[in-house]
């Protein structure tokens, strides 16, 4: 009676410590969301994927400087709560995601909006290329720690 099908890939049940609401949590991409996860395309993961990101680097990222900025200081936490508030603003739909990583990105790409193409497996750092699969196309996700620094992910294609 009560059996719900088991969750896709990545998804755990959890509590709102606020609300006391249930809500779902990928693992994987730190996306969190309301509404139950269906499993969706079973056609299993593309060849390919093809996202936009905005990296906020910190100063224990790989390489602390950029285009924005020649040295990086702030902290890892200072670097996530950035990460946090972009992510406010773009679901409040203050900010499109493409203009706040054209403004506040620290990657290159930038100036494409945070558009990195199509890339393959292989291609990104582990954690970046196992959320980018994990995402479903127009899915953004929540923040993603490499060796750069933090990012969102948002996959296009």
């Amino acid at each position: 009676m009560g059996d719900e099908p088991a969750l896709p890939g990545g998804w755990e049940k959890r509590m709102s410590r606020n609300s006391g609401k249930v809500y779902y949590f990928n693992r994987v991409t730190n996306a969190s969301q309301w509404d139950r996860p269906t499993a969706g395309d079973s056609h299993g993961e593309p060849e390919k994927v093809r996202c936009s990101h905005l990296l906020v680097k910190h100063n224990k990222s790989r390489r602390p400087s950029s285009w924005r900025e020649q040295n990086i200081t702030r902290s890892k936490d200072e670097a996530l709560n950035l990460i946090q508030s972009y992510i406010e603003r773009i679901k409040s739909a203050e900010d499109k995601f493409e203009d706040l990583a054209y403004e506040f990105s620290d990657c290159s790409s930038a100036k494409n909006y945070g558009d990195l193409g199509q890339f393959g497996k292989g291609q990104m750092q582990k954690p970046f290329e196992d959320a980018s699969f994990a995402l479903k196309i127009g899915e953004m996700s929540g923040p993603v720690f490499t060796e750069s620094g933090v990012h969102i992910i948002l996959r296009t294609g």
